[in-house]
């Protein structure tokens, strides 16, 4: 299991890399490969859309499909077309016309959904597409291609220092209902390991940077904020599933389990890090 997931992640680091340098259209798509699969696994884990009300050939694929889950998917990639075409000033307008067609939904289909269904369905649109979109956003910035690793370092890096200080050290459980192997120790270990790599990274990027700012105490302070909410990402994914008693998304990824599994915390910290990047990188 444990190599499987090594493996797992070393393909998902290559990848990684290979899209974000390519940035542009290959960036986008993958984006909204990666967003549309995401809602997908949150919707079934919702119940947005029930079995028995999926068409015949769909009820045992488990893919979320009906009117009010393509409201969803429809809306994601409209989200993603107007982020690609530099179209920003019109993403509010998506947001809103989202929420409007689903509620028509609601109303016209009536009974069909309740509105917990209608809740959620809005929830996962913004939760998984238009969080994650601030990976592109941030990547199509000046310096984005340099900064936007900086999501990285603040969830996936926090995540494998906070594991490695939570073995070796670990004693006090951080939620223990919620996540009993996450500990204290490991949480303060996460912030120090992404600060530090922040601060590595600033190093080895020096003077790659437009500006004639030291980054080091920017990108630190970037990724220690990224490490924590980091941490809230990471855990509200983990109560979200215990609420619907799921142990995993999906089984996509050899190891890690569904998309939002290994995206939880990228999830989270992707905005984050785009505002922050913004107001702290150059002011010291």
């Amino acid at each position: 299991m444990f190599r499987t997931r090594l493996l797992s992640g070393i393909v998902l680091v290559v990848i990684a890399l290979v899209v974000i340098i390519a940035g542009g259209p290959v960036l986008a798509a993958v984006l909204l490969a990666v967003s549309l699969v995401g809602m997908n696994e949150l919707y079934r884990a919702l119940q947005i859309e029930k079995r028995e009300e999926r068409p015949k050939e769909l009820q045992n694929s488990g893919l979320a499909c009906g009117p009010l889950s393509l409201a969803g998917y429809l809306g994601c990639v409209l989200w993603y077309l107007l982020l690609f075409f530099d179209l920003n000033a019109y993403t509010l307008t998506v947001v809103l016309a989202v929420l409007i067609l689903m509620m028509s939904i609601y109303v016209f289909t009536y009974p069909r959904y309740c509105t917990e269904q209608v809740t959620g369905a809005f929830f996962g649109f913004v939760y998984v597409a238009v969080m994650l979109s601030c990976i592109y956003e941030l990547r199509m910035m000046e310096n984005g291609v340099y900064l936007v690793w900086l999501i990285f370092f603040a969830s996936w890096g926090s995540d494998t220092c906070a594991y490695c200080v939570g073995m070796l050290i670990g004693k006090h459980k951080m939620t223990p209902r919620l996540s009993p192997k996450k500990s204290v120790e490991g949480a303060v270990g996460g912030v120090a390991g992404a600060a530090l790599l922040g601060v590595i990274y600033a190093r080895a990027i020096s003077g790659q940077l437009s500006g004639e700012a030291n980054h080091m105490l920017s990108f630190a302070i970037i990724c220690a904020i990224g490490a924590l909410i980091s941490m809230v990402g990471d855990l509200a994914a983990s109560a979200i599933k215990r609420n619907h008693d799921i142990k995993d998304y999906g089984n996509l990824i050899p190891g890690h389990g569904g998309i939002l599994d290994r995206f939880d915390s990228v999830i989270f910290v992707a905005p984050v890090i785009y505002y922050l990047t913004q107001a702290l990188v150059g002011k010291f």
